[in-house]
């Protein structure tokens, strides 16, 4: 008889106790998707509110919200347009879709996510894989546009895209926040909300999905002071980093190293991005996943994202899917930040005051009108874009290339003029770097749950921390007689009029009762029994120890307080 895993058991109690189960269940379902029933929502939301004062407590911070779906030339400017895509293979007799380098990982086949599509077609023929569904030969790999496309409004040519991250909202954004926040920096934009990814073949349950929820910020730093003043909070910190050093000789055995460890050997690259991989480590520590099942996976060049200079996959063990992403912490240089600017000639740069004046000499761009109206007609959007582009950059492009790309438009060294003057600076303007700490919402109540599974006595005990709990207590009225139940239902009434999450049940016997409310996770059981008409307590009854006390009604709310 096939052992049932722990994935298996745990998706079988969500669904059956009320935390998540596959969309459009009665329809047969639908991959990629996943509904939350009552308990589920209750723990999602709670994780994500331990999640935003964990680090508004920590940085300075501003949380936002922007629309999902986002017009093509944002996503054209940032560079998604052209990169955010996955290789797709095909069965050439049953037409079933693969995700390229997933079907390699089955055969355990490392480092997939770096290969071309020129080394996956390789791998397929070498390793002789065929279609697991019809043992079909498979296609040529292609890559495959992971972003939900449709079309904004009844024009077909006002083309959008599902938002596949929250951070262009973030980005674009700047200047507006920095102008509502009058000039404080270095700062942090927080978002919390949906994501979409049109995923080629989701097969891992709440891991892998279209529809997911994403907690990210992105911390905007000055790019010639990238000091943390909170490091020493964290530096001595053991992480496990499983770091590109050790990926490059095909090893896959982490380091443990101290935070301050990892920045003096050039390992993390940015204090700012080792003291938020430390905080990350922290909160996925209080969500009931031990430090020895967490690690800090680097991406290597070939298989970081376009807008990235350095990637720490944070990982957790799970049981049937090995190590997990749960969160990604990237350094995006002022990549994002600059794309816009190039894109739109909006200034997203920032302005920090000297103590004191300084007289410098500067470099500076000066249009040639008449050349570039003939060239391209209105030029009111070029000399826009002139005007907030470093004079040394066009240099650097005319030397380099003979041309410079700005916006839409190349320009030649006839189209400008560059001089030099003596300028009195008050102060310094700069494009910030960014440091970006991103939290998967879903996979980390999956996590949560994982690691919260328990039995005792060969009973479920879902033993999800006190703090993060969709329900804090049950109220059990012993019988649904004798008055009993008039008590129970004030005690029930006091307790959610103070904000408690609290449910009531007065169905089946009291063992059952409280084997369910073990299974769903509830730290407290409150019995209102005959005693309690005598003395006015009840029976408290903890859900880990299964130990009881009895405490006065007017003591219970006390006992709550977690």
């Amino acid at each position: 008889m096939k052992k049932t895993d722990k994935y298996e058991s745990i998706v079988e109690l969500a669904r059956r106790r009320g935390f998540f189960w596959q969309s459009y269940e009665i329809y047969g379902g639908l991959s990629g998707f996943i509904d939350l029933g009552p308990f589920g929502v209750g723990l999602k939301r709670k994780i994500e509110n331990k999640w935003r004062r964990f680090f508004k407590n920590k940085v300075e911070m501003v949380e936002i919200g922007t629309p999902i779906i986002t017009p093509f030339d944002v996503f054209e400017a940032s560079g998604h347009i052209e990169n955010f895509n996955d290789p797709m293979i095909e069965c050439s007799s049953c037409k079933r879709k693969y995700r390229a380098d997933h079907i390699l990982n089955d055969y355990e086949i490392p480092e997939t996510e770096s290969l071309s599509l020129e080394e996956i077609e390789q791998e397929v023929k070498k390793n002789k894989i065929k279609c697991s569904e019809c043992d079909g030969e498979l296609s040529k790999p292609i890559n495959f546009q992971t972003m939900f496309q449709t079309t904004i409004g009844p024009y077909s040519e006002s083309v959008g895209y599902g938002r596949p991250e929250t951070a262009q909202g973030m980005f674009i954004n700047f200047k507006r926040i920095n102008e509502t926040m009058r000039g404080k920096f270095p700062i942090a934009i927080m978002q919390i909300g949906p994501a979409l990814r049109n995923e080629i073949s989701p097969r891992q349950g709440p891991i892998r999905l279209r529809e997911f929820t994403l907690m990210e910020f992105e911390f905007f730093f000055d790019p010639e002071n990238q000091h943390c003043p909170k490091l020493n909070d964290v530096e001595k910190e053991q992480v496990n980093i499983l770091h590109e050093k050790i990926k490059l000789k095909n090893k896959d055995n982490s380091d443990q190293l101290t935070i301050k460890t990892a920045l003096d050997k050039g390992i993390i690259l940015n204090e700012w991005l080792a003291y938020f991989m430390a905080l990350s480590q922290r909160f996925v520590l209080e969500l009931g996943i031990p430090l020895d099942k967490q690690r800090f996976n680097e991406k290597l060049s070939n298989e970081r994202a376009h807008y990235s200079s350095q990637t720490f996959d944070h990982e957790v063990l799970l049981e049937r899917w090995g190590w997990v992403e749960v969160a990604g912490h990237a350094l995006r240089s002022n990549y994002d930040l600059s794309k816009h600017m190039e894109k739109t000639g909006v200034d997203l740069s920032f302005f920090m005051q000297h103590e004191k004046p300084i007289i410098q000499k500067k470099k500076i761009v000066k249009p040639v009108k008449d050349v570039l109206s003939s060239k391209f007609g209105k030029i009111d959007k070029i000399i826009q874009l002139l005007q907030n582009v470093d004079a040394e950059n066009i240099e650097k492009g005319f030397k380099e290339k003979g041309e410079y790309k700005i916006g839409d438009y190349l320009i030649h060294p006839d189209d400008i003029k560059i001089d030099s003057k003596e300028i009195k600076e008050t102060g310094r303007r700069f494009i910030p770097n960014v440091a970006e700490p991103s939290f998967g919402l879903e996979r980390l109540v999956y996590a949560t749950l994982e690691y919260a599974y328990s039995k005792n006595e060969d009973r479920v005990v879902l033993k999800i921390p006190k703090d993060i709990t969709p329900i804090q207590a049950i109220i059990l009225p012993l019988v649904s007689k004798d008055k009993l139940p008039d008590i129970a239902n004030k005690i029930y009434g006091r307790l959610t009029e103070e904000g408690f999450d609290v449910i009531y049940d007065e169905v089946g016997s009291i063992g059952r009762r409280y084997a369910r409310a073990d299974e769903i996770g509830i730290p407290i059981a409150i019995t209102i029994d005959y005693q309690t008409i005598e003395d006015g307590t009840v029976t408290l009854r903890d859900r880990d120890s299964w130990e009881q006390k009895r405490v006065k009604i007017e003591e219970v709310q006390t006992s709550l307080k977690f």
